[in-house]
């Protein structure tokens, strides 16, 4: 009996160190696949920003990564080409031209923009794409557009922002970056069970 419970004692401290061993690379895995930038056909800004996809994207137009700009997550509702939205303003005034962008209004969701993405590279003959979102959402962005793009020679690849409130490896300390990565691994597990 005695060596049951010593035995069954040791179980539940390796799992416990395992569970937390996991839950404190979250912040790792889910930021795992952005890189560095390497010149492209487009850059996409994904919406769901506050502004540092914007200026992220903007900086690698300026930097001469690519020659146009897609920027998704404008609501088609509320989108009117005479007069564009904060978004398109923003990237503008640092220093994108207007005949550079190209706005996605009908993409809702993550896999939204990636297949309507997928859609405008092929019609204007583009190749190559970098994706510009926050550290947090490149799991997800690594699966939802390794799919949209499976088949084709269109290739793509993750550029993250660095926002002030991201910690890779201490992101549970930052009440910001801990509601990021919960939220995107619930996210995750939506996607492995309705996309992928």
């Amino acid at each position: 009996m005695k060596r049951f419970v010593k035995l069954t004692l040791i179980v539940f401290l390796l799992v416990s160190v395992a569970a937390a061993l996991f839950f404190l690379s979250l912040g790792i895995l889910v930021s795992q696949y952005a890189t560095d930038p390497k010149k492209s056909d487009v850059i996409v800004v994904l919406g769901g920003d506050s502004g540092l996809r914007v200026r992220k994207g903007a900086e690698l137009y300026n930097a001469g990564y690519a020659t146009h700009v897609v920027l998704t997550g404008i609501d088609e509702r509320f989108y009117r080409p005479p007069h564009p939205n904060w978004r398109e303003r923003h990237i503008r005034a640092l220093g994108v031209p207007k005949k550079a962008i190209i706005i996605d209004a009908k993409s809702k969701t993550t896999w939204d923009e990636a297949i309507n993405t997928s859609i405008t590279m092929k019609r204007n003959g583009w190749k190559s794409a970098i994706v510009v979102s926050d550290p947090p959402h490149m799991l997800r962005l690594h699966q939802t557009w390794s799919r949209a793009f499976a088949g084709s020679p269109k290739k793509f690849i993750l550029v993250s922002t660095n926002p002030l409130w991201w910690h890779r490896v201490l992101w549970w300390k930052e009440r910001e970056s801990y509601q990021f990565v919960i939220s995107e691994i619930k996210k995750n597990i939506f996607y492995i069970a309705v996309h992928y």
